[in-house]
């Protein structure tokens, strides 16, 4: 069998490559060893949103008297229930994602891809030639020492997803967006849980003021939130585990049903035979030009295994990026400073470029517009008033720079002022453009003018 492309993996950047690969006039195959759709559609992106709008519910029923609903009895969680509703939902989207590679007439094989030498895959006993291979396997869980995952007292993601019981208590290490998101999950079910972050702000990659508004919601809300705190081990029982904290103030011990290790990914690059190929490898990720061709021409990376961020939307952008140039196109380089990330909790927290203290360690002249969302009408009018948006200008030009948005819908927000941002658009463009009122998203028209100096309402 012989094609032009081969990708091994179909998360989001492998069978948007194929889909694109195909389009283009390339005889496209995938080989996958689990099920279509990758980690995202399966494990991650997907599954977990479906998880959080289940407890969104839940949350609104019990707090149905504030809107003027009589709600008889206390709204309880079916555990089975929204974990089936989880499954169902991925089910369906993997679904789809097979549907798509069949109208586009991209071949499946089913099984462990690993490439021994350029031009050729090995899955089990079968080999197959391809000019180009892609290599788009994505990323698992990291495991941390002395703390390591054994799937009981200690899970991943994964585990994590599909519960038996709800916990009484939790203890989750990690603040990114898969720590933070359960730990949310998990507290709205009724688990007492305590957010452990080595950094000195949860959500770390995330602005100051975005990390301390998330952790005021946290702490009322009733999730116990540790920064500036390393777990140095772990101690498992019976019926719970004891992690040991290192902290500013000492070591602590904080005892729980259930860990949740949610301390980033690594890359799914072992055993594949890439660096006894000569790929260039760091740190088990892989090394690309801006074409994402390996060191091996013919190999080309793209997604999780780069040592870029570790995003759905980034992957697939990679990949279309590289089997277009793949196929001779001239298109732009993937832009790694309007890169979008979302946290899916609640609040909800969106955000891309630079952040005040970046910008400020960079030397750059800033202007900010902030705009609270109890200034919002439509926020009032939902409830939801806690967040804020705020806008980093370049205060020479005017330039929008980044923009970190934390409250309701921050993640539907987002995206228009990406684009805005790659148009090169200035405060004074946003604060003239004209805002459907009253909406969540008028709040960017007045951090740009509140930027300006002209903001009505504030």
């Amino acid at each position: 069998m012989s094609y032009d492309l081969a990708i091994i993996g179909s998360g989001p950047a492998g069978y948007v490559a194929a889909i694109r690969a195909s389009q283009l006039g390339f005889k496209t195959v995938i080989i996958e060893r689990g099920p279509l759709g990758g980690v995202c559609l399966n494990w991650g992106c997907i599954p977990t949103k479906a998880l959080l709008k289940s407890v969104e519910v839940l949350n609104m029923s019990r707090n149905a008297a504030a809107y003027g609903i009589n709600v008889p009895g206390n709204a309880e969680p079916d555990l089975t229930a929204i974990v089936a509703r989880s499954r169902e939902v991925s089910a369906q989207m993997a679904k789809g994602v097979e549907f798509l590679l069949k109208k586009n007439k991209v071949e499946v094989i089913h099984g462990r891809g690993c490439i021994p030498e350029p031009g050729k895959v090995a899955v089990g006993t079968t080999t197959i030639e391809a000019k180009n291979i892609l290599v788009a396997t994505g990323s698992k869980p990291n495991s941390l020492p002395g703390a390591s995952i054994d799937g009981k007292r200690i899970i991943g993601y994964r585990q994590a997803m599909v519960p038996e019981e709800i916990p009484g208590t939790m203890a989750v290490i990690g603040s990114g967006a898969i720590g933070t998101e359960l730990a949310y999950f998990y507290h709205s079910l009724g688990t007492k849980v305590t957010l452990i972050e080595y950094l000195d702000q949860i959500v770390p990659t995330e602005d100051a003021d975005v990390a301390a508004q998330l952790s005021r919601s946290f702490r009322k809300a009733g999730i116990k939130i540790m920064t500036s705190a390393g777990v140095t081990g772990a101690e498992k029982f019976a019926t719970g585990c004891r992690l040991h904290v290192k902290t500013k103030k000492g070591e602590e011990c904080i005892d729980a049903d259930v860990v949740l290790s949610a301390a980033g990914v690594v890359p799914n690059t072992a055993n594949m035979g890439l660096e006894e190929l000569g790929v260039e490898m760091h740190r088990g990720r892989i090394v690309t030009d801006k074409n994402y061709m390996t060191t091996v021409p013919g190999i080309y990376a793209a997604g999780d295994v780069l040592a870029t961020p570790a995003l759905a939307h980034l992957a697939s952008a990679e990949a279309l990026c590289c089997v277009e140039r793949m196929a001779g196109l001239d298109v732009p380089d993937v832009d790694y400073s309007s890169v979008p990330g979302c946290i899916y909790a609640t609040p909800e927290i969106a955000s891309f470029g630079l952040r005040e203290k970046d910008a400020k360690e960079k030397g750059i002249d800033i202007k900010i517009g902030k705009f609270p969302f109890t200034a919002s009408g439509k926020a009032t009018a939902a409830g939801e008033r806690d967040g804020f948006v705020k806008l980093v200008f370049d205060a020479q030009d005017d330039r929008l720079l980044g923009a970190h948005i934390i409250g309701a819908h921050a993640t539907e927000m987002i995206g228009p002022l990406v684009a805005a941002y790659g148009k090169q658009i200035a405060a004074c463009d946003l604060m003239h453009s004209i805002f459907p009122h009253p909406t969540m998203s008028e709040s960017i028209m007045e951090a740009a003018a509140q930027a300006a100096g002209q903001c009505i309402h504030l």
